[in-house]
């Protein structure tokens, strides 16, 4: 029986049983081995044990088990943010709030904003050619772009918009991946699975959102809190033996949702329809989103508690253990979240990465965004292992165990 991630686990296909070394396990996540490097797993998409078709071959026998030896790595990023900055000096002008009383309670300084004719699919392009630029790729290479924002600025979708922008001639495959903040975790563990078992070779991951289109600027418990941004990271097939993203853990709990959402509003018609026949709730009124609606205590506990243990979780499917991180990256949203994780985990402060302070919480442009500023730095090297972790509306939570370069 296939899992999750589109690979089979030894105990569903008996045939296979004996072709996977016992020391080797199949996780979850659709890595093997307790090495912490992926080795081989099988795939096929037809599997239905030793049951034969009309000509008295099996689908298995027909078909054959394709083996799946590629293994992928991070090897380009980029990112991009508005020009315009709003500091918390800015934001005391139009809610009763102070510098101060912010930085103590979240560790932001500044925001960068989307203005006047900026768009968020032109950020999105410059952090992807950025990434493109650095991983040496020319976009006509790219197989597949995924966008993951939960503000595109088309109701069907920016990814296509942002292919088309980049130049990528052979029309390779764009789509949108809609999970909040932790949408860029599950951009990289999508494009892992695409070049794993689809034969992808180059899968851009853009994580870019523009929240302060969907903010009550006059709420001070939330307009505080978020900016805009895009980044990019160029995901490359490679050697099993390289592989660079070591296991996973992905997780989602709809109960949450009340906690932390900007759901769908109907706006009121200036005119009743008649009642001679006529059905009374047609046509349907027009519809919007309500501004962003949080519980911040709910979502600081729901944090501090799920993601150590996501990341713990990743850890063992790679085989791994704390002590082997040389980086922890969180999704960006509150420096208090970010402290609180790092002590359960016993990550101490200087191998925390953090740039809150600069751009506020920008959702699923937030890791790769510190990821981009950390590697162009210097701070983060060719070889060393991050654990990173995205969680938030959804509710969504999730990690990866990966190697930067």
């Amino acid at each position: 029986m296939a899992n999750a991630s589109g690979f089979f686990t030894t105990a569903s296909v008996p045939s296979l049983r004996r072709r996977i070394q016992p020391s080797i396990a199949v996780y979850r996540s659709g890595f093997c081995s307790p090495e912490r490097i992926s080795k081989r797993v099988f795939c096929s998409s037809t599997i239905e044990g030793e049951k034969k078709h009309a000509s008295g071959v099996s689908p298995s026998e027909s078909r054959g088990p394709r083996l799946a030896s590629k293994g992928c790595k991070l090897v380009g990023c980029g990112s991009a943010v508005p020009k315009l900055k709003i500091s918390n000096d800015d934001l005391a002008k139009i809610v009763d709030t102070t510098d101060e009383w912010i930085a103590v309670r979240t560790g932001i300084r500044n925001r960068r904003v989307l203005s006047g004719k900026d768009r968020l699919t032109t950020l999105a392009v410059e952090a992807a050619e950025k990434a493109l630029q650095m991983a040496q790729v020319d976009p006509d290479d790219v197989d597949l772009v995924l966008m993951c924002s939960s503000t595109p600025e088309d109701l069907f979708g920016s990814a296509p918009q942002i292919q088309k922008a980049l130049g990528c001639k052979r029309n390779p495959l764009a789509y949108d991946i809609t999970a909040a903040c932790s949408g860029f975790i599950l951009g990289l563990v999508s494009a892992a699975c695409h070049i794993r078992g689809g034969g992808f070779n180059n899968v851009l991951v853009i994580g870019a959102d523009s929240l302060s289109r969907y903010v009550d600027w006059t709420d001070r418990g939330t307009c505080i809190l978020f900016g805009d941004a895009a980044g990019a990271v160029l995901v490359q097939a490679c050697d099993s033996e390289e592989d660079g993203l070591y296991g996973f853990d992905l997780h989602s709990d709809g109960e949450g949702q009340r906690h932390l959402n900007a759901s769908i509003k109907e706006n009121e018609m200036d005119h009743v329809l008649g009642s001679n026949g006529s059905v009374s709730d047609f046509p349907p009124r027009q519809s919007s989103y309500s501004c962003i609606q949080m519980n911040g205590k709910e979502v600081f506990r729901f944090a501090v508690r799920c993601v150590p243990q996501s990341i713990e979780s990743a850890l063992g499917k790679a085989g791994m253990h704390g002590s082997s991180i040389d980086w922890l990256l969180l999704h960006q949203a509150n420096q208090r979240i970010l402290d609180a994780v790092a002590t359960r985990l016993e990550v101490p402060p200087e191998r925390v990465i953090s740039n809150l302070a600069n751009y506020g919480n920008t959702s699923a442009a937030s890791i790769p965004l510190a990821l981009d500023e950390a590697v162009r730095s210097g701070k983060v090297k060719a070889g060393h292992t991050i654990a990173a972790a995205g969680f938030g509306a959804g509710l969504t939570w999730g990690s990866a165990i990966l190697r930067w370069g």
